[in-house]
């Protein structure tokens, strides 16, 4: 079983239930989430004949010869995780598609929403603080250790466009250019003001000054009804071209005049999907762009050089 890594894909795998009439159904949901999120075909799995409970034991020692473990949530309605988590929901679900037992989806995201529900459809996108979370779990591998990087070379592109906004959840405006703020963000924009829906309430925090996302992954996503999400719907910073944002995690560039340092990748969210479209949380998994520190002031400008540093 191959481990996760961050690409450029980032594809939810659609799995169905499997076919297996002798499998209860909640078991089967389950089962097709735990797949997905492994990235392994559902028929690999072992398909216990019995209720959660008995297949979630089964599961765990299956997974535990792989160097995994399902890590039950303590306060699953409440839980958020910045990647994938399995939710069980109650029955009778408020406006679902249907009415059905119990059911397992699986959630992505901070705050978390549904990208795969075997059982429901209907559920893609909605955020799990609007459903009857009743049990969650992790799949956590037993080693901490993080992985080495894999080496790569001097990453160059340009700025395509560049947005902001004064307010939480203000539309984004684009801009021809705007001046970066060392541990601040851009002025003009609302994580520069400290007014940003994820700013940190105690501290600087870090990951937090400057969004940006590639031309080439807005490009290519087609949403339902071959709807496209806008440079600034994207409600991203930057729009880069010709950089590998995923590469800059860990690593020193310039963007125009101001150096940066990449914190993390900037994963999709319900909240983001909710201010914009269905699909959208689906579709930028892993490649939802890059958050960053900026540690030089500086302008940055539309068709400014992107270079890493290090």
């Amino acid at each position: 079983m191959a481990g996760r890594r961050f690409s450029q894909n980032g594809v939810v795998l659609d799995v169905a239930l499997p076919d297996d009439p002798d499998l209860p159904l909640l078991t089967r949901s389950f089962a097709a989430c735990l797949a997905s999120a492994i990235e392994t075909p559902v028929a690999q799995l072992p398909l216990p004949r019995v209720e959660l409970p008995g297949a979630v034991a089964r599961w765990r020692s299956w997974l535990a010869g792989n160097g995994l473990g399902l890590v039950p949530i303590a306060d699953a309605a409440k839980f958020n995780w910045p990647g994938y988590w399995i939710a069980v929901l109650a029955a009778q679900l408020p406006q679902s598609d249907g009415e059905h037992d119990h059911m397992a989806v699986l959630m992505f995201g901070t705050p978390s929403g549904v990208v795969l529900s075997p059982q429901d459809p209907g559920l893609l996108g909605r955020a799990s603080l609007e459903l009857p979370v009743q049990r969650g779990y992790v799949i956590a591998g037993f080693d901490p250790a993080l992985p080495a990087p894999a080496a790569v070379g001097p990453l160059h592109g340009t700025v395509e466009a560049i947005a902001i906004t004064p307010t939480a959840t203000g539309p984004m405006r684009l801009v021809e250019d705007a001046q970066a703020l060392a541990g601040r963000g851009l002025a003009g924009d609302r994580y520069a003001a400290k007014a940003g829906t994820f700013t940190p309430t105690r501290g600087s925090g870090h990951g937090y000054d400057l969004t940006l996302i590639q031309a080439e992954v807005l490009d290519e996503l087609v949403l339902a009804e071959d709807r496209r999400l806008g440079y600034a719907e994207a409600r991203r910073n930057v729009v880069t071209r010709g950089v590998d944002l995923n590469a800059l995690v860990g690593r020193r560039f310039r963007v125009g005049e101001a150096e940066c340092f990449g914190q993390r990748l900037c994963e999709p969210c319900s909240h983001l999907e909710r201010l914009t479209t269905k699909g959208v949380l689906r579709g930028l998994i892993h490649r939802g762009g890059l958050r960053a520190d900026i540690l030089t002031d500086g302008r940055i400008g539309v068709g400014a050089a992107i270079e890493s540093l290090e």
